[in-house]
């Protein structure tokens, strides 16, 4: 027989129960490529994780799809859409223009330290003009250096002037203009029905992309340049009034759990999803190294590009040149130099 010490215990025990399940508090989180992708496969999963872990289980989040396209993430959390997404800034330009600092083809380093340097320059310089205004940058992130891929071979990048390219903004778009192909403005999951319909010759993209959204069946030449030919420049927000809606507490162990942290974690995240690409790409087409005169014209270009984005970055009110440092400095620190 139970006592009634036995009984009112387990009494508490089930209101407690009841308590922490009507207190949990499940954020909506935007997500925009498919399930496969290193986004949601590794990244969303590890930052639900840290999210209830640093709020003893009050807060969670789930991956929703198709809340709203690729450019319109930043607007979609603003507006109350969604409680927290991934953003590519090129999607967006003129709104974001300090991220294209991170994008510089030349940075030397991987993707961890990439992305960790981005959160450490936003942090402390960046973040002055304000560009992100409505949302809460959580994280800062790139993926791999970008390569091209193309429809058909070439030699040397003398040979793509002319060419249809898919830019999806950022320095990728320098990069294109500078090589004289022509731009071709659509979003990544628009990508393969564009190239299959001949209205794009290829595009710019790390590994991952082009194994997750199949474009090695239209796409089978993969070019490589030391270093990358760019970067491309994400960051993860919440909303502002989710965050108020959880109160002061929690929203303090939520951002204090990722930051740079989760940001080179996220880095990580993204050059393992490349070597995967670039691997699946290998089985059914081929990844080629340019070097020497080959890329001679884009190698001239790189210093170009460096001081027109060091000089756009400036005219947000933001120095520009020390936010770069920051970004070396730190890519140094973690790649151990």
């Amino acid at each position: 027989m139970k006592t009634k010490s036995m009984i009112f215990a387990a009494a508490t025990s089930l209101i407690a129960s009841v308590t922490t399940v009507q207190a949990e508090e499940t954020m909506v989180i935007s997500s925009w490529l498919p399930p496969s992708h290193i986004m949601n496969e590794i990244i969303w999963p590890e930052f639900i994780a840290r999210i209830e872990e640093s709020t003893e289980g009050r807060v969670t989040g789930t991956v929703e799809y198709q809340l709203a396209a690729p450019p319109s993430q930043a607007d979609l959390v603003e507006d109350g859409g969604a409680d927290a997404a991934w953003i590519f800034h090129g999607y967006n330009p003129g709104r974001f223009v300090t991220t294209k600092l991170i994008e510089i083809p030349g940075l030397e380093g991987d993707s961890a330290a990439a992305s960790a340097a981005h959160w450490r320059a936003h942090e402390q310089i960046l973040g002055g003009a304000n560009e992100h205004e409505g949302l809460v940058p959580v994280a800062m992130m790139v993926h791999a250096p970008g390569m091209l891929h193309l429809s058909t071979e070439i030699s040397s990048l003398d040979e793509v002037s002319g060419l249809k390219i898919r830019s999806g903004g950022g320095v990728m778009g320098d990069v294109l203009a500078g090589l004289d192909m022509a731009g071709v403005q659509v979003a990544a999951p628009k990508v393969y029905e564009t190239v299959a319909n001949g209205v794009a010759d290829g595009t710019f993209f790390p590994g991952d992309t082009i194994s997750i959204l199949r474009l090695t069946e239209v796409l089978p030449y993969t070019y490589r340049v030391p270093g990358g030919f760019y970067r491309g420049s994400f960051s993860i927000v919440m909303s502002e009034e989710f965050l108020s809606s959880i109160g002061e507490e929690d929203a303090a162990a939520i951002q204090a759990a990722l930051g740079e942290d989760f940001s080179a974690f996220a880095g990580e995240a993204w050059d393992e999803g490349n070597n995967r690409g670039v691997t699946a790409q290998m089985e059914t087409g081929q990844v080629i190294d340019l070097d020497g005169e080959a890329i001679a014209k884009f190698e001239a270009l790189v210093p170009q590009i460096r001081q027109s984005v060091l000089s756009q970055v400036s005219e947000t009110g933001v120095d520009a040149e020390a936010a770069l440092q920051i970004i070396e400095e730190t890519m140094a620190e973690y790649s151990g130099n």
